[in-house]
């Protein structure tokens, strides 16, 4: 049977979601089982389009096949390339904070992440007054205006929201420059057996590889602390991160005080929580995320979010949803000088009851019920608008 390898597959990944060392409680094992059928829809997803000859651009992530901490405010594409072929991407720019670039070597596995080869946003391109642009990638010698390293394997495109309510996604295309007006091959039964096998790999390497990144880059940190801006491994060269993991009792809260970067500076300045799957929590009906457009500011020139379970009554509250533990990143995209320790969080932890009393300017985040739903309502609205599953 042509399906078999991946019918194993996805029996032996639901013991790896079972085995996981975080498993500790049914919601645990419940979200568990709701990131594998993720898996199993991007694994196929992504086999089925494997076409590196007549190449479209496939979205990687969205809310139900999210994958190693997924940013609620980005929308993510990728294509597969060769590296001795060109390439033309055309599209044209939306009104987003950020659109950005990169050449990946490979895919991430569980012993190592792919090299960056190149990576860029669209203040490196040009674009007309219409919005319109076009790009183009090949080998040395080809012409290209972005040349294509070698083991050039995925071109990924992202598209950044801050102001989740007013910016408007672009349009884009790609197409091998040599094959576009002709057609491939119907595939035969052969090319559809080694995909179910090739997708088999691609479900237990991604479950793997996911289980054991943030063990690497996120639980050897200290709970309840988050580290100083620094540059994504792996990532935008244009991107500074700062991460960390908490664990906090109900009758805590974590409070991260960090700096308005101001447009000047990062036109993208984003907050969220991850789960111990190291995926995003609910983005859609909580809010578990926050952009600098959508959070409140203090008048010192500050943003402090308010990490808990208990709704405490603030604009800031970033929801736990039930997760005791759970991962944080802050993300400054889009960057026109270098961040520094001063630019990053601070972190306290105190009682859920402390709050009026040590949180400053405790009462300039106030929030009733209704203007509460009214912010879950946009956010739903938003994402609906912007996303499709």
């Amino acid at each position: 049977m042509a399906t078999e390898p991946f019918a194993r597959a996805i029996a032996e990944a639901e013991e790896l979601i079972r085995s996981a060392p975080h498993v500790r409680t049914e919601q645990d094992l419940a979200e568990g089982l709701d990131y594998l059928a993720g898996g199993i829809k991007a694994a196929l997803h992504m086999t089925w389009a494997y076409d590196r000859d007549f190449p479209f651009f496939a979205a990687s992530t969205g809310p139900y096949a999210k994958l190693g901490l997924d940013n609620p405010d980005t929308l993510y594409f990728h294509a597969y390339i060769r590296d001795d072929a060109e390439y033309v991407v055309t599209g044209r720019r939306g009104t987003t904070a950020d659109l950005s670039f990169q050449v990946l070597n490979g895919d991430y596995s569980p012993a190592r992440s792919p090299d960056s080869l190149t990576a860029f946003d669209d203040r490196d391109i040009e674009i007309a007054q219409d919005g319109s642009y076009e790009l183009r990638f090949g080998p040395p010698g080809s012409g290209a205006r972005f040349t294509l390293g070698p083991g050039a394997a995925m071109l990924i495109v992202r598209e950044v929201f801050s102001d989740w309510g007013a910016e408007r996604p672009g349009e884009i295309r790609i197409h091998r420059a040599d094959t576009l007006g002709s057609a491939p091959p119907p595939p035969d039964t052969d090319t559809q057996a080694r995909r179910y096998e090739v997708a088999a790999r691609m479900l237990l390497g991604r479950l793997r590889t996911f289980l054991a990144f943030p063990e690497r880059h996120y639980l050897t940190l200290p709970v309840n602390t988050m580290t100083e801006p620094r540059p994504t491994p792996g990532g935008l060269a244009t991107q500074y991160s700062s991460v960390g993991h908490y664990d906090l009792d109900d009758d805590q809260v974590m409070v991260v005080t960090v700096p308005a970067a101001g447009r000047d500076v990062a036109p993208y300045q984003g907050f969220q929580l991850g789960s111990m799957w190291y995926v995003s929590l609910d983005y859609i009906n909580h809010q578990t995320s926050l952009t600098a457009d959508q959070a409140r500011h203090d008048p010192d020139g500050k943003i402090r979010y308010v990490i808990g379970e208990r709704d405490p009554g603030l604009a800031n509250w970033l929801e736990r949803t039930g997760h005791r533990r759970g991962y944080l990143q802050i993300r400054w995209q889009r960057l026109t000088r270098p961040l520094g320790p001063e630019d990053g969080p601070e972190v306290e932890v105190m009682r859920f009851e402390d709050l009026p009393s040590k949180l400053p300017y405790h009462d300039r985040q106030r929030v009733g019920p209704g203007e509460w739903a009214a912010r879950i309502a946009a956010r739903q609205t938003a994402v609906a608008r912007r996303m499709l599953g």
